[in-house]
């Protein structure tokens, strides 16, 4: 493990905060990455269950994402081809009603620069969800219109809606995604992991 990666791990900055939530729990970044890789997965903060487990998109949403990728699970743990860079990278906790909190700004205003000078070269990047496109793309528009115009930005950068199951009906809403992004991204994914 490298310097940045033993710094992130060792992140603490919003103990306070996570022992103030309805979870009350410690700091656990999940840091998956390393120079080199082909692919890298930008998604929003860890859930629960990875924060249990240690492993990212270890949930039925890792499950989706996979699906649509092509990827299965050695492959996608492939932590020399791919990294899986969150918004934030420790599980920010619920509140009293059961809901996701954010991922704190903190997190990406301490370490998104680092993390995107050490993987500077990576021919593919995946946005997952609204927090990675505004910060990335530096995009004002929602999750359906910024994804919708997916061909503006790849084939370097392709924004994903997440894959929640929550967002089962958002899919069924938009079937271009399945249609024409999918297959795009799928063939890409196989360019650049047979460069």
């Amino acid at each position: 493990m490298n310097a940045l990666q033993k710094d992130i791990s060792r992140c603490a900055l919003c103990s306070e905060r996570f022992s103030t939530t309805h979870t009350a729990h410690a700091p656990r970044p999940v840091v998956w990455f390393q120079p080199g890789v082909r692919i890298r997965i930008i998604g929003q903060a860890p859930g629960m269950r990875v924060h249990k487990s240690g492993v990212p998109f270890d949930d039925p949403s890792g499950d989706r994402l996979r699906g649509w990728m092509g990827f299965d699970r050695a492959t996608f743990y492939d932590k020399s081809r791919v990294a899986i860079t969150p918004m934030a990278f420790c599980f920010p906790g619920y509140t009293a009603k059961g809901a996701d909190l954010p991922p704190p700004p903190v997190c990406a205003r301490t370490w998104a620069g680092k993390v995107d000078k050490a993987l500077e070269s990576v021919p593919l990047t995946l946005l997952v969800g609204g927090y990675a496109q505004k910060w990335h793309l530096d995009v004002k528009t929602g999750v359906t219109e910024t994804v919708r115009d997916w061909r503006a930005h790849a084939p370097q950068l392709f924004p994903l809606p997440h894959p929640s199951w929550r967002n089962t009906g958002w899919l069924k809403k938009n079937p271009w995604f399945e249609d024409e992004l999918l297959p795009a991204l799928r063939a890409r994914i196989t360019a650049v992991m047979t460069d």
